[in-house]
């Protein structure tokens, strides 16, 4: 039941944000049609920017994978170190 609402809450917040997204993508559409019959260069900025911001979360991602990985082995050798200090006090090794 709880997965049930959850997917209901997706789908809602997915139709939400849907329409709003064709707007913005029609105000890009009429500014580069403008600047084409200008002969501006605008086309090129508008491609580095959406370039720009499409690589943003994607270098968050990458960051936060980083970090997790990184502390991930670190406690893993912390654990690993743990463990060999106290099978050195009890005298046998413990299982994994």
């Amino acid at each position: 039941m709880k997965i049930q609402k959850s997917f209901v809450l997706l789908l809602i917040t997915y139709f939400l944000t849907h329409f709003s997204a064709f707007a913005q993508c029609a105000m890009c559409r009429a500014s580069l049609e403008n600047s084409m019959s200008n002969g501006d260069n605008l086309i090129r900025g508008i491609n580095y920017g959406i370039i720009y911001l499409a690589s943003a979360p994607y270098l968050a991602i990458v960051v936060v994978i980083y970090f997790w990985y990184k502390n991930s082995k670190k406690n893993q050798k912390n654990y690993v170190q743990h463990i060999e200090t106290t099978s050195h006090l009890s005298g046998k090794m413990p299982t994994l």
